[in-house]
C-alpha cells in the first residue's frame, strides 16, 4: 500500500480511538502529538529499540514530575510499515493493530506500566 494511504488509513483510525476515549481522557489524549514514520531511523535502532517496533511514547508523562532542566515534550510515533507488514497486508488487521498500538503508547503517556497495559489487553 503506498506510504500517503497508510498514513491517512492511520489517522483515521487514530482520530476514531481519540473520540472513543472516556471523555475526562480526550483532552488529554488532544495534547499528544502523534507523528507518523515509514520506519524507525537507523538512530532509534542503535539506541536498542527492535527494527520491527509498532509505535514508540517519548517525552514526560501526563503529572510526571518534570525535575529535567528541558524535558521533552511527550508524543507518539507510529511505524506504519511495520504495522503494515506486522498487519501482512490486511487491512482490518492493520486498522485494528493501529488503534491498539496508539491506545498502547497513549498508556504510556497516562503514565501505565506494562502490566497495566496488559490488563487493558492494550499489549
Amino acid at each position: 500500500m503506498p506510504p500517503t494511504d497508510l498514513t491517512l488509513l492511520a489517522v483515521s483510525v487514530v482520530e476514531a480511538a481519540q473520540k472513543s476515549l472516556p471523555p475526562q481522557l480526550r483532552p488529554l489524549a488532544a495534547t499528544v502529538p502523534v507523528h507518523y514514520e515509514a520506519l524507525p531511523d537507523a538512530e532509534l535502532i542503535a539506541a536498542g529499540f527492535e527494527p520491527d517496533i509498532l509505535g514508540l511514547f517519548t517525552g514526560s508523562a501526563h503529572g510526571a514530575d518534570l525535575s529535567e532542566d528541558q524535558p521533552m515534550p511527550a508524543e507518539i510515533v507510529l511505524f506504519l510499515e511495520n504495522l503494515w507488514d506486522f498487519a501482512e497486508g490486511d487491512h482490518e488487521v492493520f486498522r485494528d493493530e493501529v488503534r491498539i498500538t496508539y491506545l498502547h503508547e497513549l498508556g504510556h503517556f497516562l503514565g501505565w506500566d506494562e502490566e497495566d497495559l496488559a490488563a487493558r489487553e492494550l499489549d
